[in-house]
């Protein structure tokens, strides 16, 4: 609560005070009692009141987010010259009067959807190719505080109206109409965004207005195209799925090739491994027999050695072969002699006579 409602309270007070000594005066005064000191002090508190509200018709407090333009009756120019900032200030009463203007942030939204009752109210822009579009956009803006007097004398209390909306939708158009419409809504959105933010804080400088921020909310395109769009969407879709699918099938053809190129690898390595197995266990087999025999021809010829000249050693090798069993040998007639062993029995044999034949 500041000091002007402060004030009113205590005017409404001393008020009700006077008419309320006033009524007893006047009842005391009918039953022929004295009113002398209590007509005083009715009229003191009077004019106690009086004074306070004609001061409090002077006092003008103005808060942090406003500033005050005084229109005044004794100035050569109709106002003063300096706006009022915020706190307690003092206007001539009756001749002098106070206008504020709110130097905080406000926002003023243009939308295809009806925002705060305002209805239906989007900026219609053709692009570059002849596309139209409907641009859902949101302006925040504030009075300068160093222009508020300016501000007052131009536009007054209609700059929402008169200069933040049409300046808006004007330079929105004119942006929209420099840009395909492709790049409106991929490529070069920001470009458009920047495009309408650097001509509209121009012209609201000019104006004695503060751009804070241009924000770009929608792009809606009209049915024709939006159906066109959506056709050239799905066409790209299906040219895509159609692109995946033959990838796929690429890579599972490489896939398979690979697979068959190591399984070929592979036997090939196995087929080598075997050569080489084969070679190593032919070269091991070949040099085993070289060994084998080179050790049989060793043997021989030491045993060649060993009988040469000396034939009792070979006749006794001879003999240490036949069975043990066998008593007499015959030895094959072009021989000419018949061996005797001398472990073999001395004793003779007698040869029972044979049968006569048979006549």
């Amino acid at each position: 609560m500041d000091i002007t409602s402060g004030l009113r309270g205590i005017i409404v007070l001393l008020w009700a005070v006077t008419i309320a000594l006033f009524a007893l005066a006047v009842y005391r005064a009918s039953r022929g009692r004295k009113v002398q000191a209590l007509t005083i002090t009715t009229a003191v508190v009077a004019g106690l009141a009086g004074i306070v509200t004609v001061a409090n018709m002077g006092l003008v407090f103005i808060e942090a987010q406003n500033r005050g333009v005084v229109i005044s009756a004794v100035s050569e120019d109709g106002y003063r010259q300096e706006a009022l900032g915020p706190g307690l200030h003092w206007v001539v009463p009756v001749f002098e009067y106070v206008r504020e203007y709110p130097i905080s942030k406000q926002t003023y939204t243009m939308s295809i959807l009806d925002v705060d009752g305002m209805g239906e109210d989007s900026v219609t822009a053709r692009t570059a190719d002849g596309q139209e579009i409907f641009v859902d956009a949101s302006v925040i803006y504030q009075v300068d505080p160093q222009k508020v007097l300016e501000v007052h004398i131009t536009w007054q209390d209609r700059y929402t109206d008169e200069l933040v909306r049409p300046q808006a939708r004007g330079i929105i158009r004119d942006a929209v109409s420099q840009f395909g419409v492709e790049e409106v809504l991929t490529t070069r959105r920001f470009d458009l965004v920047e495009q309408v933010r650097k001509d509209m804080t121009s012209k609201f400088e000019s104006n004695g207005l503060i751009l804070v921020d241009f924000v770009l909310r929608n792009i809606t395109f009209s049915p024709e195209y939006a159906a066109s769009v959506e056709q050239k969407q799905i066409a790209e879709q299906l040219s895509q799925q159609a692109r995946f699918v033959v990838e796929q099938r690429r890579q599972e053809a490489e896939q398979a090739r690979q697979v068959a190129e190591g399984q070929a690898d592979s036997a090939v390595i196995a087929s080598q491994g075997e050569a080489e197995s084969l070679i190593i266990n032919t070269q091991a087999q070949a040099e085993a027999r070289l060994i084998q025999a080179g050790a049989e021809a060793e043997a021989l010829g030491m045993i060649a050695e060993a009988i040469e000249g000396n034939d009792e050693l070979l006749l006794y090798n001879y003999i240490s072969q036949i069975s043990p069993n066998i008593r007499v040998m015959m030895v094959p007639s072009d021989n000419p002699f018949l061996l005797t062993l001398p472990t073999m029995e001395t004793e003779p044999v007698q040869l029972e006579p044979a049968s006569p034949l048979p006549e």
